[in-house]
């Protein structure tokens, strides 16, 4: 029997999130995009009530939460900003390797260390030159007798200036393209990391996205995560994980928009009746509501699977093009709907059509995700009803 009720436990959480979001998020939502505010004070009355580290077990200082119910309380803490909802859920891709390949002393000393703190980590990856082609990153891990030396650079580090610990990849050797990709988590007061500078976005704005460089940067074999080789792996297994992850804030950008939308058009009157008596509107509106509950279910649906430890690399990537894009149309259709009032800056809608066109972007654009959905489905790697 399918059951997409919620536990008692869940549904407290859920209410715990929906309040914070409420009465700490909504007030100074369109304040932190307009002046693209770090929400330092947000994070630490979020890690104090436990909504921060959502995805880590318990014995690494976090809350411990399964898959289906960290992605419902993401989509709760992300409806009245997802750019700070992010901040405060980025630990969700950005620990997600080190805790597939650490050992338990790794976790322990790396993870058990952040969480006593609200700045959380960062996943860096993206280079100038190795976006979606992560095989011509040209970070090097040069080994010594004692470890490894990095030098390199990263750019777009969602918290990379703030961040306290770093999930780093870089390459012991570039002619072996993936193959030759390490992981490593490093501490963020290990001397040689320099911030540069901190992106000006479209949106997304409370969100700090910065370049990262490492100098002769000195790391023990303690920091190697898994073995050589294998930080492509890693980094892919935690992008599953992050694609799911961002349906759910997907679902909350659609969700917001569908509210907006949905309430102007009971109260705004034009040739004597409100706009929504109109079958145009009445249409956009059902077409919204639709893909909401599709991106809920997909979502919902893949954190059940990785409950079950079933592998879902296709199904993400097939949630999260689609989730994104319908999260693109629903904003774009609520402005529409708001007409000039929905158009001019400082109102919610704008601000949501601008942050929904990110989650196109990045966690692998949509033509990639596409791409890898599509060899999925070729080579028989998705699931069979």
């Amino acid at each position: 029997m399918i059951d997409f009720s919620l536990t008692s436990d869940q549904k407290r959480l859920l209410e715990l999130a929906r309040d914070f979001s409420e009465k700490e998020i909504r007030p100074v939502a369109l304040e932190y995009d307009r002046d693209g505010t770090y929400p330092e004070a947000i994070l630490k009355k979020a890690h104090e009530l436990g909504l921060m580290y959502t995805n880590i077990p318990e014995e690494y200082g976090g809350s411990g939460m399964d898959y289906v119910t960290h992605y419902v309380v993401t989509e709760a803490l992300n409806y009245d900003c997802c750019a700070i909802g992010q901040m405060i859920g980025i630990s969700h891709l950005s620990t997600g390797a080190i805790l597939f390949g650490g050992t338990e002393e790794q976790k322990k000393k790396f993870l058990g260390r952040m969480t006593e703190s609200y700045r959380s980590s960062c996943y860096c990856l993206t280079e100038p030159g190795a976006g979606s082609d992560a095989g011509a990153m040209r970070t090097m891990a040069k080994k010594t007798s004692d470890g490894y030396v990095i030098n390199g650079s990263k750019c777009y580090i969602t918290n990379g200036r703030d961040s306290d610990l770093l999930c780093l990849f870089a390459t012991t050797d570039r002619t072996l393209g993936t193959k030759g990709i390490c992981c490593f988590a490093v501490p963020r007061d290990t001397p040689g990391i320099s911030v540069g500078r901190v992106e000006d976005k479209m949106g997304h704005r409370a969100l700090t996205v910065t370049e990262i460089f490492f100098e002769n940067v000195e790391l023990g074999r303690e920091n190697l995560i898994g073995e050589e080789g294998q930080g492509f792996k890693l980094a892919m297994m935690a992008l599953d994980r992050g694609r799911v992850n961002i349906m759910a804030v997907c679902t909350a950008i659609a969700q917001k928009a569908f509210d907006e939308a949905s309430n102007w058009a009971r109260e705004r009157e034009q040739f004597g009746q409100p706009i929504g008596n109109f079958q145009a509107i009445q249409f956009m509106l059902a077409d919204i509501y639709a893909l909401i509950l599709a991106t809920r279910a997909m979502y919902l649906h893949m954190g059940w699977m990785l409950d079950q430890n079933i592998r879902c690399t296709v199904e993400a990537a097939s949630g999260k093009f689609f989730a994104t894009d319908a999260a693109m149309k629903v904003t774009t259709d609520a402005v529409q709907i708001l007409g000039g009032s929905g158009y001019m800056k400082g109102t919610v809608v704008e601000k949501l059509m601008r942050d929904a066109k990110l989650t196109q972007i990045f966690e692998g654009t949509n033509q990639i995700n596409r791409m890898v959905s599509g060899r999925g489905i070729l080579s028989k790697q998705c699931i069979q009803f």
